[in-house]
């Protein structure tokens, strides 16, 4: 089944949403700000995203800029960062199976069907 890591107050989150609506099929929707995402949860969604950690962090988000903007980290550390605070996360992430895209634009969605 298809999962969307979804948060409503985000436009981007709201129209990758109703995409996954037009596609017409079955999806999960995870509200990682209300059900964190545990950090082995993390590592496999940046393994699926074939992503380095820095890459899903939302670098202009006051918590980043605030903490850790030019702090030299660690993969490991960026990811702790995105754990503590799941606010950083970029998103729409939706998966597919071993698939995975940051769907932004929305049309990005297709790509893994």
């Amino acid at each position: 089944m298809i999962k969307i890591y979804h948060n409503p107050r985000c436009s981007k989150s709201r129209e990758g949403i109703s995409e996954l609506d037009n596609i017409n099929q079955p999806y999960e929707v995870i509200k990682y700000l209300e059900n964190p995402i545990t950090k082995e949860e993390l590592i496999a969604i940046l393994k699926k995203l074939n992503y380095k950690p820095i890459e899903l962090v939302r670098t202009k988000e006051a918590i980043w800029v605030e903490n850790f903007k030019g702090k030299n980290l660690s993969d490991n550390d960026i990811i702790e960062a995105m754990v503590q605070y799941p606010k950083l996360i970029e998103r729409p992430i939706v998966i597919n199976g071993n698939k995975a895209i940051v769907a932004r634009p929305k049309e990005k969605i297709k790509e893994i069907l």
